[in-house]
C-alpha cells in the first residue's frame, strides 16, 4: 500500500485532516481501554488541541501521507517540547505523527518516519527525536524501536487535577 501513498506538506487548509486523524486515533484507543495516551475526548472539541493543530498546520514542519486525495497520516517535525530534556547537539525532532487506523500495518507511519529521517539529513543532522506515551503495557515505544530508535531518557509531565502523563523520549542516529 504504501507504494500508492503520497507526501505532501501541510498548511492551513489541513487543519481539519489532522483533527480528524486525532479524533480516529483516539476513538481506537478509547474502543481498546486505552485512554491514558490522549484522553477519552476527540481533539476537536479541546481547544488546547485545537489550537496546536492550527499552530502546526501554519508552521513549516506539517507533512500530510496521502492515498488518493484522503490524508491517512500526518508528520510535523520541528523543535523538542519543552518537557523533555534538551538534546546535546543539533537535532530534528518529531511532534506529531497519528495514522488513520482504518490503514493500520500498512507501513504509513513507518513511511513518514522514513520521511522525518530524510528532512533531518537535507538539514545536516544526524539525530532525530520523539517522545510517546510509556505508559500501558509499552506497545508505543516498541514500535518506535521497530522502527529503528532506541530509548533514551524517560520523563513524566504532571497535569494538574489528573494522572501524571509517563513519557519515553527515543532517538536514532542517522549518520
Amino acid at each position: 500500500m504504501t507504494d500508492d501513498l503520497s507526501l505532501r506538506p501541510g498548511g492551513p487548509a489541513d487543519v481539519n485532516a489532522v483533527l480528524r486523524l486525532l479524533d480516529d486515533a483516539t476513538a481506537w484507543l478509547v474502543a481498546r481501554g486505552r485512554t491514558g495516551q490522549w484522553g477519552s475526548e476527540p481533539a476537536s472539541t479541546d481547544p488546547r488541541r485545537t489550537a496546536q493543530a492550527d499552530a502546526w498546520a501554519n508552521g513549516d514542519g506539517l507533512w500530510l501521507a496521502q492515498l488518493g486525495q484522503r490524508p491517512v497520516g500526518a508528520l510535523v517535525v520541528g523543535s523538542a517540547t519543552d518537557y523533555v530534556p534538551p538534546a546535546t547537539e543539533p537535532e530534528l525532532y518529531v511532534n506529531l505523527l497519528v495514522t488513520d487506523r482504518a490503514h493500520a500495518g500498512h507501513g504509513i507511519g513507518g513511511r513518514l518516519l522514513a520521511h522525518a529521517a530524510d528532512l533531518a539529513r537535507e538539514r545536516g543532522v544526524d539525530l532525530l527525536r520523539v517522545d510517546c506515551y510509556a505508559g500501558s503495557d509499552g506497545a508505543l515505544v516498541r514500535w518506535y524501536e521497530r522502527q529503528g530508535f532506541t530509548r533514551t531518557e524517560p520523563f513524566t509531565v504532571k497535569r494538574p487535577g489528573r494522572e501524571p502523563w509517563p513519557g519515553q523520549v527515543l532517538a536514532r542516529r542517522l549518520g
